[in-house]
C-alpha cells in the first residue's frame, strides 16, 4: 500500500478560495515553514548559500536587479532595502 494520497478530482472539489491559493494550502504552506525552522540551522544555511566570491556576489545583485525590474510597483513606493532615486 503506497504512502501516498490519490489524485484530487478536481472537477467535483470545491476549494473556498481559488486564484492566488486557498486556505488549505496556506495554512499547510504555515506550518511546513514552522517546523522546518524548528529543525533547520538557519544560520548555517545562510553562511552556505552566501556568494563564494566577489564574482558571484556580484551576479547575484545584477539578478536581483533584474528581478526588481520585472515587478509591478504602485505609485510612489520603494523596494524594501531600497532607496529611492
Amino acid at each position: 500500500m503506497s504512502a501516498e494520497k490519490p489524485p484530487v478530482d478536481k472537477t467535483t472539489t470545491q476549494s473556498k478560495v481559488q486564484g492566488e491559493g486557498d486556505y488549505e494550502s496556506a495554512r499547510r504552506f504555515r506550518e511546513d515553514t514552522k517546523e522546518f525552522l524548528k529543525k533547520a540551522d538557519v544560520p548555517d544555511l545562510a553562511r552556505r548559500a552566501a556568494p563564494r566570491s566577489k564574482e558571484e556576489a556580484a551576479e547575484l545583485l545584477k539578478a536581483e536587479e533584474v528581478g526588481r525590474s520585472h515587478r509591478a510597483d504602485t505609485k510612489g513606493s520603494t523596494p524594501k532595502g531600497s532607496t529611492s532615486k
